[in-house]
């Protein structure tokens, strides 16, 4: 299960729920975790998407425990729901890692139909909403909570045809940085023991997009298996060392 010999370390034995783990990153940090060690609770919309994802993971670490469940994030209570089973099924929860996304842009800036702002307000923001508030005190129940957002370069540098997507990256991260500050409010004089990051990104990259574009760049792009890296590290640093803070992985703007 532990292949890469990582599995005394802070994720070992952890509870840790993925929502949004169907896809590329979803997969390759269902992996990531898995070889750490943690016990892995997977969430997607896409049933078939959800059961392929956890199969492999469950396939290449077979001691592995890795569940999958169909959970409507758009649905405050079924979120809550879902935090409160995952608790009380494995004793504890000790992470989210918020994975859902989506991306719908325009030609220029006044092209923008403002119907993909409300698509992306749900997928970026609502679902940030729902599961920050929904995991919020079960974090802070663990003594190794840990809230993990992936981002996106253009919260920071907004272009013209990518308006709705930026505002709703940036909204998300702005909610994120405030159960950041519950978290050190809860903390006191003693730092926070759980935290909220956010790691930013400028693109996803993985085998089969390499695949189809043998000769593209991809410049500044993150691999799926670097973001789960990345994803994993958060818990190997101290919560008042990652609670509030922009972890970047592609240069800053």
């Amino acid at each position: 299960m532990n292949g890469s010999g990582n599995g005394n370390g802070k994720l070992h034995g952890a509870v840790v729920a993925v929502a949004g783990a169907g896809g590329p990153a979803g997969r390759a940090t269902l992996l990531r975790l898995a070889e750490a060690g943690a016990v892995v609770i997977a969430s997607d919309a896409d049933p078939a998407r959800l059961a392929e994802a956890v199969d492999a993971a469950r396939y290449a670490h077979g001691g592995a425990t890795i569940t999958g469940d169909t959970v409507d994030l758009l649905d405050l209570d079924a979120t809550k729901a879902w935090a409160e089973q995952t608790e009380k099924e494995f004793g504890r929860v000790d992470g989210l890692v918020h994975l859902v996304g989506g991306w719908r842009g325009s030609k220029t800036f006044t092209d923008t139909d403002l119907a993909d702002w409300t698509f992306l307000e749900k997928l970026l923001v609502r679902t940030v909403q729902h599961t920050s508030l929904a995991f919020h005190d079960g974090l802070l129940r663990s003594d190794r909570g840990r809230y993990v957002l992936i981002s996106q370069s253009g919260a920071h540098k907004p272009v013209a045809n990518n308006a709705a997507y930026n505002a709703g990256k940036a909204a998300a991260e702005a909610w994120t940085l405030a159960m950041a500050d519950s978290f050190r409010k809860a903390g006191g004089d003693e730092g926070p023991g759980a935290a909220a990051a956010i790691l930013v990104i400028k693109a996803l990259v993985h085998e089969a997009m390499r695949a189809e574009r043998p000769n593209a760049k991809f410049a500044g792009f993150t691999d799926v298996t670097e973001l789960a890296e990345a994803i994993a590290g958060v818990w190997e640093r101290p919560a008042i060392d990652v609670n509030g803070q922009r972890l970047w992985l592609t240069p800053q703007p």
